[in-house]
């Protein structure tokens, strides 16, 4: 099964008076759709955007498993494990919320930031919080969320290249850039595809492209 989910169909979300624009793939917070809980273990697909000096101050999380991906700027990151620091375009950030934890999200940077943030369920409730980042994620390489039995690959296609999409019970794709093709569906920037049992799928870039791609379990 493929289940192409539209960017213009995402629910807007955020704060405009304060810098903050969030577009939702599922639902979340006031917005409530019941037929759109989760996609397996993904609970959250939201792209942000702060304007500079915009932000999140400081608020909870618990068994929940947070993936952010920076497209633009640098984000701003404190939370209750005492880690602080930047992440930048090509990072991937990770906070395992465990039983409980607070952080802080900002752009304290020049420019407008953009980011991806995915929220997943975890395998088992609770656990000490933990977190980290990854820099420079290589193309194709896997990074693993094993709290959530998931797997992250970001793929950047070059024009004309194609894509295998992991044969994975279901594969959760959001485009983050690009004009790219898959099973004769058009996909561009904020499009997302939920994929279930199906195998040789490959995508198409039609330009250079970014995406990011989620094998997950059943």
């Amino acid at each position: 099964m493929i289940d192409v989910r539209r960017a213009a169909d995402r629910y807007e979300g955020g704060d405009l008076p304060a810098g903050i624009t969030t577009r939702h793939a599922f639902s979340f917070g006031s917005f409530y759709d019941p037929e759109n809980l989760r996609f397996g273990p993904v609970l959250a697909c939201n792209e942000e955007s702060l304007a500079v000096g915009a932000g999140f101050d400081e608020h909870p999380h618990s068994h929940t498993e947070i993936v952010t991906w920076v497209i633009e700027g640098e984000l701003t990151h404190q939370d209750s494990t005492g880690e602080k620091g930047l992440v930048r375009p090509g990072d991937v950030q990770r906070l395992s919320a465990g039983s409980g934890a607070r952080h802080v999200e900002r752009n304290e940077g020049p420019v407008p930031l953009r980011f991806v943030q995915m929220w997943l369920a975890p395998l088992t409730a609770g656990g000490e919080p933990s977190y980290e980042v990854v820099t420079g994620l290589a193309d194709g390489a896997p990074y693993e969320i094993p709290g959530a039995g998931a797997v992250l690959r970001v793929r950047r296609p070059g024009a004309g290249e194609r894509v295998a999409v992991p044969a994975a019970e279901r594969v959760y794709l959001h485009v983050v850039r690009g004009d790219l093709r898959l099973d004769g569906a058009e996909l561009g920037p904020g499009d997302s595809v939920r994929i279930t049992d199906e195998r040789d799928l490959e995508i198409t870039a039609g330009s250079p492209g970014e995406l990011l791609i989620w094998e997950l379990p059943r």
